[in-house]
């Protein structure tokens, strides 16, 4: 008996380790989540479209309320960075911008770069396409667009500066050269280190990322 239940045993053990070999790949790796953080053309045009304008109001003693003019100093200032070169942009002007984007539509893309380069990485390619594709749509197209690069905090700030403006430049260079977007329609700056997403976290992956920022521009832009 014992030597039938010792046999018995080893026949349901291979068994079982059978129909684990069979099994598919993706229930072996059931609990892994995929590191991919690519985004969707659709996500990127919802995030960068303008707000819809509040339509008219009309009363019997209420003139219909006019959209508000654009900001004269937001104009001037974007006129006098579209076709610029990044490193040309002075920290006052990398400011001003930052001032002016905060309260636009815009978009932070988790793109990676090869190691201490600013060429876009194989793993990312798919989010800088999806950008390309949403920024010639009919939602989007015309406007101008800041593209900041960001560092998390290691190494010094010159360094971080410096390759922020390159990877910047790299997504710039990418879009006008795959989707014929013109390049004065992006204005391309690099902050380095000091505008950190999760300044808890300074070394945090999130920091590393590209913000794409609708300037809502476009009696400037090119069409």
């Amino acid at each position: 008996m014992r030597l039938a239940a010792k046999g018995l045993t080893a026949i349901l053990s291979i068994i079982t380790i059978g129909a684990a070999l069979s099994l598919p790949t993706s229930f072996a790796f059931a609990g892994e989540e995929s590191n991919s953080k690519n985004v969707t053309e659709d996500e990127i045009v919802r995030a960068l479209a303008p707000a819809p304008k509040k339509p008219l109001t009309r009363g019997l003693s209420i003139a219909p309320q006019a959209d508000p003019a654009p900001n004269a100093a937001e104009t001037k200032l974007i006129q006098s960075v579209r076709g610029r070169s990044t490193r040309s942009l002075s920290s006052t002007e990398r400011e001003e911008i930052a001032s002016v984007a905060k309260d636009k539509p815009n978009i932070d893309l988790e793109i990676t770069f090869d190691y201490n380069s600013a060429n876009i990485s194989a793993k990312s390619m798919a989010s800088v396409q999806a950008l390309g594709r949403a920024l010639t749509s009919p939602d989007l197209k015309g406007s101008t667009f800041v593209v900041a690069g960001h560092t998390d905090a290691a190494g010094g700030e010159a360094y971080n500066q410096d390759l922020s403006e390159r990877r910047a430049d790299s997504i710039k260079r990418y879009l006008v050269d795959k989707y014929s977007i013109s390049a004065t329609d992006l204005v391309t700056v690099g902050y380095g280190k000091s505008k950190l997403k999760d300044p808890s976290q300074p070394m945090a992956e999130a920091n590393r990322r590209v913000q794409v920022v609708n300037m809502e521009n476009k009696t400037t832009a090119s069409k």
